[in-house]
């Protein structure tokens, strides 16, 4: 574990701050929930990821889509890529703030354009589209094609299964 040199007292309601250089240098921001784990004399803070508990059904469908369509299909949570169904080298890869940036203000993108995930660029057509479950935008569906079809409703579709699965819990 690396040290930071920075200490923090716990308050009487068993709060402790987070710096901001520490919040700024790993992402998390205001209203992100992190997980809590122990390990012998440690409290590790994680940035929590609510659509890594859907990864197995996201592959799936993801697997599903692109054998029917002939499309590439990528799922990300808010800050990486966690399913890509022929693109597996980008699987664990940051997103760009491009991406971040459509995640947080919920937008859509259809797109004839280049997509870098960390060292992999893609070239193609996109069709984007957040995944927004209650009120937090969690990630993103991407559809990935070479062909002149426009996909976002597809992408469209898979936002929705997705956000419907994780309210439902």
């Amino acid at each position: 574990m690396k040290s930071t040199g920075i200490t923090r007292k716990i308050d009487e309601l068993g709060r402790v701050v987070i710096p901001k250089e520490i919040r700024r240098n790993l992402g998390i921001r205001d209203g992100e929930s992190l997980e809590i784990f122990t390990n012998e004399d440690a409290i590790i803070l994680k940035k929590h990821s609510e659509l890594e508990k859907y990864e197995d059904i996201g592959m799936k469908l993801s697997e599903l889509i692109s054998s029917i369509f002939k499309v590439d299909v990528i799922i990300t949570d808010r800050e990486k890529v966690i399913v890509a169904t022929n693109d597996k080298n980008i699987v664990g890869k940051n997103l760009n703030k491009d991406l971040i940036y459509l995640i947080d203000n919920r937008e859509e993108l259809v797109s004839n354009t280049t997509i870098n995930f960390d060292d992999v660029s893609l070239n193609g057509k996109f069709g984007i589209v957040p995944i927004i479950a209650s009120i937090d935008s969690l990630g993103l569906i991407i559809i990935h094609t070479n062909d002149d079809k426009d996909y976002v409703n597809l992408a469209r579709l898979m936002a929705k299964i997705l956000s419907d699965k994780i309210n439902i819990y």
